[in-house]
């Protein structure tokens, strides 16, 4: 049985036109489940609309059981923890923490057991007595998760909680969230547009374009064979192009590939997948990026605009200089019409 379970979802704004279309989605108890995509997809008009901030056009929202899709969002026992921290400035973490529990009435001695125990999960124990102020981003972050899960919701919802850190401690922050979600066991819908952070820290990935689901998979499936052009393009496969005829067929013209295999649409390759220096195709070089041990460049090739990689110590190609790259057939992504 279905822990929560949206059933032909329909979200919009005043009079626009509908955001969210026909949307079913189901989730099980204690897993976490992202919803990736582009600005404007849907995703945060989704969450929003289960955290009850925004009314139904059409359809249902369960939870455990219980249809929420009228319910007010004091009634519906969600956490919420957004981009901005929205901690109190006044209020130390201590406070911070029991405002949900204090508001609920909870006894004194059960408050603070709750509050302790949830600072320990988030690593913050002996940071009772601190300000905001004093606290780092990802520090203060934490205590914005710790208020959210002491109030022990039916669902916690993420939008886009790591967004505002660095790059350093966004990978460990979504490390530490992943941890405290298992040890917890909480249902988590998680925002984000970032892929990698997606892939490391969800069971499964609802991948949402134009206001539908475009796939939904584990982090494996939807890395290694995304069933549309669309998925694909956003999980990394940068160089798609139609295929027909035995031949690839871009922007700018064609080039001949019959190696693959009848039914092909479609191939795309990864820009690690394309070597850039050797291969029977020749292009131009629009622009080079060096990343260390490799050589990021950007071709303008008979198909269009290719990019490939190559090693930084075999990278001697620059701009405006002719060179050979290569599609290999062999590790091409296929979609078929």
């Amino acid at each position: 049985m279905s822990y929560l379970k949206l059933q032909q979802v329909a979200l919009g704004y005043g009079n626009a036109k509908t955001a969210v279309q026909g949307l079913d989605l189901e989730v099980a108890r204690g897993e976490l489940i992202s919803l990736l995509g582009p600005s404007g997809c849907g995703k945060t008009t989704t969450m929003r609309a289960i955290a009850g901030l925004i009314e139904l056009r059409g359809g249902s929202i369960t939870l455990d059981g219980r249809d929420i899709s009228r319910l007010p969002p004091n009634k519906r026992d969600i956490g919420l923890v957004f981009q901005s921290y929205a901690l109190f400035p006044h209020l130390n973490v201590f406070d911070n923490v029991a405002f949900g529990l204090r508001l609920r009435k909870v006894p004194a001695a059960e408050l603070r057991q709750r509050v302790e125990q949830v600072i320990a999960a988030v690593g913050l124990a002996g940071f009772e007595s601190r300000l905001p102020a004093q606290m780092s981003g990802g520090q203060q972050q934490r205590v914005a998760l710790a208020r959210a899960i002491v109030i022990e919701p039916k669902l916690l919802l993420l939008d886009e909680p790591l967004s505002n850190l660095d790059a350093k401690l966004r990978v460990q922050m979504r490390a530490e969230l992943r941890r405290i979600q298992r040890e917890l066991g909480i249902t988590m819908l998680y925002v984000t547009h970032d892929q990698d952070e997606a892939l490391a820290m969800s069971d499964r990935i609802v991948v949402m374009n134009g206001g539908k689901i475009e796939q939904l998979d584990t982090p494996e499936q939807l890395f290694n064979a995304p069933r549309t052009r669309f998925v694909a393009n956003f999980m990394g496969f940068e160089n798609l192009f139609d295929y027909r005829d035995g031949q690839l067929h871009g922007s700018a013209g064609r080039l001949p590939l019959a190696m693959l295999p009848p039914g092909t649409a479609c191939a795309g390759w990864r820009v690690q997948q394309v070597p850039v220096g050797r291969g029977p195709f020749s292009g131009r070089v629009l622009s080079r990026g060096f990343l260390g041990e490799t050589v990021e460049y950007l071709l303008d090739t008979p198909l269009g605009q290719v990019r490939g990689m190559a090693p930084a110590t075999l990278a001697t190609a620059r701009e405006g200089e002719d060179v050979a790259f290569d599609l290999p057939a062999g590790e091409a992504l296929l979609l078929d019409a």
